[in-house]
């Protein structure tokens, strides 16, 4: 067993493996068995778990590894800007595509993908029966500028600020405050999103 969990990359095949066996368990045994409500299920699986991946490696660029820069020693600092940040970067972005993804998809599914994109007004408004959809569409508005701003901000500045990608001293020093700033922004507004997210489907289902 030590063995096994000393390999990273074993240790998660073997989760998802179990996963998989769990999510095939609750298909067999579920009362419509691999109907809608199924499928709801994964892809509401799916969006919670990279969502979880995204919004930790968020907290942890801006809860530690931004704060922590300017205290770590000079000859010190390429081993995260060359190792470990291009290595979170990587999982950061992609896991903000799949929580997108699989949360649209799962609203599309939940047959209200239009009423949250419309934040409830599709149709005409009504403050009852449609203030789920404006609540819960405002924090998919927030999560997609926050996906934007990965891919659209983030990603190419840090590609400059970290050397993967040519550029002079200047250039990534400026490359360096954009990616920190935009990365603040989701930061910020990260909370209300995940409130949005977790009220609206504790109180209205």
């Amino acid at each position: 067993m030590a063995k096994l969990l000393m390999n990273f990359r074993n240790t998660i095949i073997v989760s998802l493996i179990l996963a998989l066996i769990f999510i095939i368990g609750f298909g067999m045994h579920s009362p419509g068995g691999f109907d809608n409500i199924f499928w709801q299920a994964l892809f509401r699986y799916i969006h919670v778990v990279c969502g979880i991946l995204w919004i930790g490696l968020l907290w942890y660029f801006n809860f530690v590894q931004i704060r922590k820069m300017p205290d770590i020693p000079a000859e010190l600092k390429p081993a995260v800007s060359k190792f470990i940040a291009p290595e979170a970067l990587f999982w950061f972005r992609w896991s903000a595509l799949a929580t997108v993804v699989a949360g649209l998809i799962l609203a599309m599914l939940r047959g209200y993908l239009v009423d949250v994109l419309t934040l409830g007004l599709a149709g005409g408004f009504d403050p009852i029966s449609d203030a789920r959809y404006m609540l819960l569409g405002a924090g998919v508005w927030l999560a997609i500028i926050m996906f934007l701003n990965v891919w659209g901000i983030i990603w190419p500045n840090q590609k400059i600020a970290l050397g993967i990608k040519e550029a002079d001293a200047d250039a990534k020093a400026k490359a360096a405050r954009i990616a920190t700033l935009a990365s603040r922004t989701n930061t910020l507004l990260s909370l209300p999103m995940l409130t949005t997210m977790a009220m609206t489907q504790t109180m209205f289902g």
